[in-house]
């Protein structure tokens, strides 16, 4: 595993920061939407006591079912529902942008849902919505994944503007397929809410994520579900929040919590101007 224990930064910027706090959220959810959206309220708040301003939620926040199949009988419709209501509720009370890391939304196939990562302003209206791009796809020793089973794949690549830059919306299997990234264009903040398995996320979540920061030279918020959870599954949790230098800032190895680190729009702006990486690009089409 990658060492970054150091919070050293590049010595062209002064290391004092200015700019604002976000959050990455970490859970162990389970089978029961209300007792996650409960544990959930809990944690933003805690975010948000710490003056976050755009929080994020992990993959499956709402529901971690004892089967892939759990999460189809509480799909929603776009815009109804109480996940989508929490969401909306939370937002406009707490005054944040707040993001659903993923919400199962009703599909064309009655077998399957999106996986939709959802985005809400502070006046609780939804301004962004991602359908998962990449499913997931694992046959390693006792571990067998098939998102393809129950989740119908988007198509469409998502960026918002906000009040803190251009955001670039992506979900957890995503982070293996830079090409994603690299058809954002320029984007200040890249959003990576994840459910990544022990296995795999041991051996690369960390070096994905501090990868995609580093060759968009753009902030990533990537929080996860890290425990054990009620079916049986174990995810690997490491919530984390990377700077554009790719230096994890904070992190949470393990366990509920909030991950809070402020990102700052000047420090991202001089390292641009100092390594101008992404106005070096010659392939610009894959």
């Amino acid at each position: 595993m990658l060492n970054n224990s150091t919070k050293q930064q590049p010595i062209i910027v002064n290391e004092k920061r200015k700019g604002f706090r976000v959050a990455a959220i970490q859970m162990a959810s389970g089978p029961s939407v209300s007792a996650n959206l409960e544990e959930a309220a809990r944690l933003i708040e805690d975010a948000a006591s710490q003056k976050a301003k755009l929080i994020v939620l992990p993959e499956y926040f709402c529901i971690m079912g004892m089967r892939d199949t759990d999460k189809l009988t509480v799909r929603e419709q776009p815009g109804d529902g109480q996940i989508q209501k929490f969401l909306s509720d939370t937002a406009k009370r707490l005054g944040v942008w707040l993001v659903g890391g993923s919400v199962p939304l009703a599909s064309p196939e009655t077998d399957k849902v999106y996986n939709s990562c959802l985005v809400y302003a502070d006046n609780g209206e939804q301004v962004a919505r991602y359908d998962k791009i990449h499913l997931f796809g694992l046959q390693l020793g006792n571990e067998y994944y098939a998102e393809e089973k129950t989740i119908k794949a988007g198509s469409q690549v998502v960026t918002v503007d906000s009040p803190f830059g251009r955001i670039g919306l992506s979900i957890c299997y995503d982070l293996r397929f830079p090409e994603l990234f690299r058809m954002m264009n320029k984007v200040d903040i890249i959003l990576a809410p994840a459910a990544f398995t022990a296995i795999t996320g041991k051996a690369h979540w960390e070096v994905l994520v501090r990868a995609r920061a580093v060759e968009n030279m753009a902030y990533v918020i990537a929080p996860g579900q890290g425990g054990y959870h009620v079916s049986g599954r174990e995810t690997n949790g490491d919530s984390m929040i990377v700077d554009p230098w790719g230096v994890v800032m904070e992190r949470l190895p393990r366990g509920s919590g909030a991950v809070v680190a402020t990102i700052d729009p000047e420090y991202q702006t001089s390292l641009r101007a100092n390594l101008p990486a992404l106005d070096h690009r010659i392939l610009q089409y894959c």
